[in-house]
């Protein structure tokens, strides 16, 4: 299993950065839309500082043409890093941009799918992450265990390098789904991990241990014994 930090807030990536055992960081248009009008390329330039080239790094395209896709897959990849991962929506445009970028050896990350048609046709394009979009998917009445383990399935099958990136969750409960169904990989809102560690019976179970400790040898550490 891979966690991913869905998410462009340089603080919180530091933060998240340094408790949870991330493996990347994802965008899109609406995410940057929170951080306002950011210094684009500069932007993504500090978050790469922060994760490291041993992590992979997602940003968007906003283009819906081949050749606008392709344009700005080419500025992205020359002013961040070579080794972002570029995000495309799955559609006619997009699978052609993902076609022509693969045959560059451009990372891919096929993005909006919310149907088994998409992720398949996506994978035999090259994608190197596909990512199901689970809630929405759920709100539509598509069932996203359902199409993750075709996924999975096709993957295990055929022995497809890509990727299951799972995305678009409202909380740990369908992300923990997400694996279960085959996803190697997720990604989500940085509260989404912070909550599922704010149980009060997790608390509740340090401080009782605090308190038996305490019983016995006192308000001392087990450093200073």
């Amino acid at each position: 299993m891979e966690y991913m930090l869905d998410t462009a807030n340089i603080e919180v990536i530091k933060e998240c950065n340094e408790i949870f055992p991330i493996t990347g960081v994802t965008s899109n248009p609406s995410i940057l839309k929170k951080e306002g009008e950011i210094d684009f390329f500069n932007h993504f330039k500090k978050i790469r500082e922060i994760i490291g080239m041993d992590k992979t790094l997602h940003i968007q395209v906003v283009a819906e043409d081949c050749e606008g896709i392709l344009r700005e897959a080419k500025a992205i990849l020359e002013n961040v890093d070579n080794k972002v991962c570029i995000k495309i929506p799955v559609n006619a445009e997009g699978l052609k941009a993902i076609k022509i970028l693969k045959a560059q050896g451009v990372s891919i990350t096929a993005t909006a799918i919310y149907t088994t048609a998409q992720g398949m046709l996506a994978m035999e394009a090259g994608a190197d992450f596909i990512a199901p979009y689970f809630n929405r998917m759920e709100n539509m009445n598509i069932n996203p265990r359902e199409v993750i383990k075709a996924f999975a399935d096709m993957i295990e099958k055929y022995n497809y390098p890509t990727k299951i990136l799972a995305a678009s969750f409202k909380n740990i409960g369908q992300v923990n789904d997400s694996y279960a169904a085959g996803a190697q990989t997720a990604t989500m809102a940085p509260e989404i991990l912070f909550d599922a560690l704010k149980m009060p019976v997790i608390q509740k179970a340090v401080d009782d241990f605090a308190t038996d400790w305490e019983s016995v040898f006192g308000k001392v550490s087990i450093a200073d014994l």
